[in-house]
């Protein structure tokens, strides 16, 4: 299975609601990101920054105790957080498979924790806080075909993120 890597950092909320309406721009129909980090580590602000890359105007929030959200924009955006499910089958109940044959882009908080039940093809965003309070170290992992062939559009949509030694390209991982 093919993966690649980018790594940026950003200094604000904004700019990581910034750093994800950039890479919307490259989103396709049937696209998957799963977003992985701890509590308050920027899921929710990447997912929000997403959205307005899709157009959509509404006020996109976690969807914890919902689960699961959708709204409307250029493509749809179907927001999921699994954190709450005990088990990855609880996944499949949700409607997932349907959400992800929609046409739509689907964004999963939590997302690595049921790999088991999705395609092999996403697009891994780890996002991890650091000593700064506002600043945030975002690693994206291509997985499979879809998202590994946009690698180098990803870099230079986040070209003002990226981190300063990954600017030569991306890594094999």
């Amino acid at each position: 299975m093919m993966r690649r890597t980018v790594r940026l950092r950003t200094t604000s909320a904004e700019a990581t609601r910034d750093a994800a309406a950039a890479l919307a721009e490259l989103a396709r129909p049937g696209d998957l990101l799963l977003l992985v980090g701890d509590l308050g580590s920027g899921k929710t602000a990447f997912c929000q920054g997403f959205g307005r890359g899709l157009g959509i105007d509404e006020q996109i929030t976690s969807p914890t105790f919902a689960l699961v959200q959708s709204y409307t924009g250029r493509l749809d955006l179907n927001h999921l957080d699994v954190y709450r499910l005990e088990q990855v089958n609880e996944a499949l109940d949700l409607g997932l498979n349907e959400l992800l044959d929609d046409g739509g882009v689907t964004l999963i908080e939590w997302g690595d924790t049921i790999t088991g039940v999705l395609p092999a093809d996403f697009l891994e965003v780890h996002l991890h806080a650091s000593a700064d309070p506002d600043e945030r170290s975002i690693e994206l992992l291509a997985v499979g075909p879809t998202w590994s062939a946009r690698v180098r559009s990803v870099q230079t949509a986040l070209g003002p993120w990226l981190e300063p030694d990954a600017e030569g390209g991306a890594e094999p991982c």
